[in-house]
């Protein structure tokens, strides 16, 4: 325990303790006796250093206060000093009574502990404000004002101070919070709030802000863009609370502000040990690995280390790349990049008989909804003969669990891609859950997909726009990419077989707020320097989502953000007629495939896209289906009449 070399940077910080504790006690004696020690107080002065040295030593090392750090000695740390300090002078009286000549001045003691108190403190104190000090004097870089006066920010500007190598020097604080104006925070003023900001930046010369908000509210995150915007000062962000509990420095997570910030999404809480147990040491399969939410589940999985991630994809670039990613990222994970179609029975047949395994995660789909509202026989084809290769498949080799990834669209369609998503719920639910657990998992918009309107909004105010936005009242629920992927895990290892899973999103935003606010992030203001227009509901789009039908109940599950829904039974008859559909996709019958999934999902609601292309092959003189077709066909109207 004592073992230190002599020349050791721990032994030199021993030895100065000791000195200082040796100090503290003389000087207890010199202010008890007015710094004139009477001769028959010395044997008690003698016996008490040496007692406060041996015990002090001990009690010190106890408490490991030479493993703490003086660049970062806090309050704390001194509560710990003092805690040590009066546990030495406790355990150290009796000893000193014991052997010292009666009479032993009783305020010695107190005295001794206040002294040796300030002493320690002033050892770790004293080294970090030269350092400080000396820093403070060098370059320090642009100076900037951080908004937020509370843990988050302090936190941020401690960090600053302590490494000018970052290249900010703060200024002061603001913050909203009208009882904190006036105070100072560490020698750093609160200047004032939000709405004082321009008043304060150009008085104090600054034209950058650091936004340490990460409790913020959508709205109140949105104020303080506004206050920021109307100060024409640069902003920037740092830290979510879901950043900063992964331990990262607060600083080093300064960033631009995006729209992850202004949707407040509360960070997700995974069991870890269930999906450590599902998914570690298992082959797991994603189809449309390459896409938003598919890359994004290769990376999830990825932290749950499974023996080998089978990443099935038809787009070969964006595989290439997220093999790399991959690579580079998780060099222990195994990834397999594999190219194929879902719509290839035989080649999705023949990757997962030649991998068997444990759990699919179905992503690949057709998700662009007006783009599926005229191209009706490739949507029915992909994702609804896609999704059924992959589960029937599933099935056959007794894969473990198949999640499918459905949407929100699916709940009383409008649009042809809303309705192939029904009905592949349907064919999930209508599927034995013996050897393979079926579920499903339906979300909403998220954030920064492909095809979302974020990008889109983006590339139109990079080009001084116009932003273009559908409806005012146009709604939709929104996530971010990694929240929905989380959530989809965690839905699928809660799974028995049969659910369909429904994740929070929390409320409706309206899509002109979305535009909006990314106006704002760009530092130029809504309708004045971008403007606004509204180009009408496109075909099959909605004004808003929902996210259940009338017949199905809400049921919570252990996860305060995953919901299942029951009801709207699962139903064999989508599974006995998928030889009629596919028969219409084979003759191209777009407005056959129309009428036949309006029979199959009664709450579908076609747009005016996919009637006018039902009227017209009614209108157009029809050639005959082939007659290998033929017997398909009359046995599904047969059954239809009898039904």
């Amino acid at each position: 325990m004592f073992d230190y070399r002599i020349r050791s940077p721990k032994f030199l910080q021993v030895a100065f303790d000791l000195l200082l504790v040796a100090l503290a006690g003389w000087c207890a004696f010199l202010l008890r006796f007015e710094f004139d020690v009477p001769g028959l107080y010395q044997p008690h002065l003698r016996i008490a250093i040496a007692v406060w040295v041996t015990v002090k030593l001990m009690v010190f090392q106890w408490y490991r206060l030479n493993q703490r750090s003086w660049r970062f000695f806090s309050v704390p740390d001194v509560l710990q000093l003092v805690s040590a300090n009066a546990t030495g002078a406790l355990v150290s009286l009796p000893v000193i009574l014991l052997l010292a000549p009666s009479g032993f001045p009783r305020s010695v003691p107190i005295l001794d502990w206040m002294l040796c108190s300030l002493l320690m403190g002033a050892r770790y104190l004293i080294p970090r404000l030269a350092i400080e000090s000396r820093k403070a004097n060098q370059e320090a870089g642009r100076e900037v004002l951080i908004y937020g006066a509370g843990r988050a920010g302090v936190a941020l500007m401690m960090e600053l101070r302590s490494n000018p190598s970052l290249g900010y020097a703060v200024h002061g604080f603001i913050d909203d919070d009208p009882q904190l104006a006036g105070i100072y925070i560490h020698g750093l003023k609160v200047l004032g709030s939000g709405a004082k900001l321009g008043a304060v930046s150009i008085r104090a010369g600054v034209n950058e802000v650091l936004i340490a908000a990460p409790s913020a509210t959508t709205e109140q995150m949105y104020q303080i863009l506004q206050h920021c915007q109307r100060a024409r000062v640069q902003f920037r962000t740092v830290a979510t609370l879901g950043e900063i509990v992964e331990g990262k420095g607060i600083a080093a997570q300064i960033r631009e502000v995006d729209m992850q910030d202004l949707l407040a999404r509360d960070t997700v809480q995974l069991d870890h040990e269930l999906l450590q147990g599902k998914i570690a040491g298992k082959v797991v399969m994603v189809t449309g690995a390459a896409g938003s939410i598919g890359s994004e589940l290769c990376r999830q999985l990825a932290r749950f280390r499974p023996s080998c991630i089978l990443a099935f994809e038809i787009a070969e670039t964006p595989l290439f790349h997220l093999e790399r990613e991959m690579r580079a990222k998780f060099p222990d994970v195994k990834l397999a990049p594999v190219i194929g179609n879902v719509q290839d029975e035989r080649r999705v047949r023949a990757v997962i008989g030649e991998w068997r395994p444990t759990i699919i995660y179905h992503a690949a789909a057709y998700k662009h909804v007006p783009i599926m509202e005229s191209s009706i026989v490739e949507a029915v084809d992909n994702n609804v003969f896609g999704t059924y290769n992959v589960a029937r498949a599933a099935w056959e080799f007794s894969v473990g669990e198949f999640v499918l990834i459905s949407s929100d669209k699916a709940v009383r369609p409008t649009s042809v891609m809303g309705a192939t998503k029904r009905l592949c719920e349907l064919i999930i639910r209508g599927l034995p859950c013996n050897s393979t657990r079926f579920v499903s998992v339906r979300f909403g918009n998220v954030l920064g997909s492909n095809g979302s309107v974020i990008p889109v909004f983006k590339e139109q105010i990079a080009r001084g726009g116009p932003v273009t936005v559908t409806h005012p009242d146009m709604k939709r629920y929104f996530m971010t990419i990694p929240e929905a992927s989380q959530l989809v895990l965690q839905a699928s290892a809660m799974g028995r077989g049969g659910e369909i899973f429904v994740l929070d999103m929390g409320n409706q935003v309206k899509i002109v707020d979305v535009a909006r606010k990314l106006i704002l992030l760009s530092g130029l203001a809504p309708d004045v320097d971008i403007k606004i227009e509204f180009t009408g509901v496109r075909p099959g789009e909605k004004l808003y989502e929902e996210l259940n039908l009338d017949d199905e109940a809400t049921v919570s599950t252990a996860h305060r953000k995953i919901r299942i829904f029951t009801g709207g039974g699962a139903s064999t008859a989508t599974i006995d007629r998928l030889e009629y559909l596919r028969a219409l996709c084979d003759e191209h019958d777009a407005g056959g495939l129309v009428r036949l999934m309006r029979d199959l999902v009664p709450e579908y609601t076609p747009s005016e896209e996919a009637l006018a292309v039902q009227a017209r092959q009614v209108e157009t003189v029809r050639r005959p289906l082939s007659p290998s077709v033929l017997p398909m066909v009359r046995a599904a109207a047969a059954g239809a009449r009898t039904r």
